[in-house]
């Protein structure tokens, strides 16, 4: 069995650390994860979903502030690993870490490299539309997402999957893609492609700035932004005086002269604003601050049941 450390904090991490253990040709010493975060109105610290999935592993957990220079590093060169992995773990690497891979040192990044290197990929598939995301197994070297590329496998991208259901569908392709390019890289028995730099597109993680929608874009843009940041950390805009969280909506074909942020239709269960280019959304599920998230039907049975057609319900339109 080939010794493995692991290296990943999301999610999108866990179904390619359980693919690991389940195999008979892999022994996963130690998962390494970011420290325990604040989460919640409270405050408490919550471990990530792959210190999680390692406890119920009984897997060794190794959670350094910065792994470069740790005590934490060291304890993986003395482990003397066959393989380091990481997927979606959130600090570079230094490269006295990557040479103490015996075998190689991987990535799995949920993207087509060389597009979208950096740490949101699958967001700015969806902000910028998309038709293609998937998974690249790469080479990790010093410089982010920039190692030579082992396998690839594309995804089609549906017209409703948000960041979540995007890397629901990805972690089981890159599990899967993995565990078949493995076995290639430990017999040698691979091509490795160079990145072609001339093509490399970035996506640095989506700032604060980046979470509030523009109404002033068309409604498809508006809906873009809104599944690209599903589940978490939602798209805003200020609405009827309340920071408001947009968690579904609906771009209608539709069109109207009123400008953006103005209420186009409101029936008892429906609520139409109007977007840039004269395009329609149709809102279906907000949470105002303060508030849980609630069906369009709730909000106007509520907080909503003064608004009228015409009404400018979105404030600070850009």
């Amino acid at each position: 069995m080939k010794k493995v450390v692991f290296m990943g904090t999301p999610s999108f991490a866990v179904p390619v650390l359980k693919g690991l253990v389940e195999s008979d040709d892999y022994d996963v010493q130690a998962v390494v994860t970011q420290p325990d975060r604040p989460f919640g109105r409270k405050r408490v610290l919550k471990p990530s979903p792959v210190k999680e999935a390692a406890l119920e592993l009984s897997i060794p957990v190794l959670q350094p502030e910065k792994i470069s220079g740790s005590d934490e590093m060291a304890k993986i060169v003395e482990i003397n690993p066959d393989f380091i992995i990481t997927a979606a773990f959130g600090q570079f690497l230094p490269e006295k870490l990557l040479n103490a891979a015996k075998i190689a040192a991987v990535n799995v990044h949920g993207s087509l490299l060389p597009k979208y290197r950096g740490g949101a990929p699958v967001q700015y598939s969806l902000i910028n539309g998309d038709k293609q995301t998937g998974i690249s197994i790469m080479y990790m070297v010093k410089k982010m997402d920039a190692g030579d590329v082992l396998s690839q496998q594309a995804l089609d991208i549906q017209p409703d999957d948000d960041t979540q259901s995007l890397f629901d569908k990805l972690s089981i392709i890159g599990r899967d893609l993995l565990l078949e390019t493995l076995p290639k890289v430990a017999a040698g028995d691979v091509n490795p492609t160079p990145q072609d730099e001339d093509k490399v597109v970035f996506s640095p993680n989506i700032t604060r700035e980046q979470e509030e929608l523009d109404f002033t874009k068309s409604a498809f843009l508006v809906d873009r932004k809104i599944r690209a940041l599903r589940p978490s950390p939602n798209a805003f805009a200020m609405m009827l005086g309340k920071r408001t969280k947009f968690w579904s909506a609906k771009p209608l074909e539709e069109t109207t002269d009123l400008k953006p942020g103005q209420v186009v239709e409101k029936t008892k269960k429906a609520l139409k604003i109007a977007c840039g280019d004269g395009t329609v959304l149709q809102l279906l599920e907000i949470q105002p601050s303060g508030k849980p998230k609630q069906p369009i039907n709730a909000f106007l049975n509520g907080a909503g049941q003064s608004i009228q057609q015409g009404d400018m319900v979105i404030e600070d339109v850009k």
